[in-house]
């Protein structure tokens, strides 16, 4: 199971937004390899810092990262895209609320 810290107040906002627009932009930066992947922290520029427990191999980091972020927003795979950053750390993703 993942986990969002609920103390986390711009993180309740963007799940609000995402729930209300229907769509949502973000701006991640991973840490790929870690123990369990985790919401760590939110930066200066609110971008989010994401511990992934998937190597960044063959893409298997970015898959556990969609699936994390469905997960956390209650969205479909399929609708969390990353937009660009892929084979980077700091990536900006696209999530979508049908």
């Amino acid at each position: 199971m993942y986990a969002i810290p609920s103390d986390n107040k711009k993180m309740q906002e963007y799940i609000q937004k995402l729930n209300k627009n229907k769509e949502l932009y973000l701006r991640i930066k991973v840490r790929p390899g870690a123990i369990k992947t985790v919401f760590k922290s939110m930066l200066d520029d609110d971008t989010l810092k994401i511990d992934v427990a998937a190597i960044p191999e063959k893409g298997k980091a970015n898959k556990e990262l969609i699936k994390y972020l469905a997960n956390e927003f209650v969205i479909n795979k399929n609708n969390v895209k990353i937009i660009s950053g892929a084979g980077d750390k700091l990536k900006l993703v696209k999530l979508v609320k049908v």
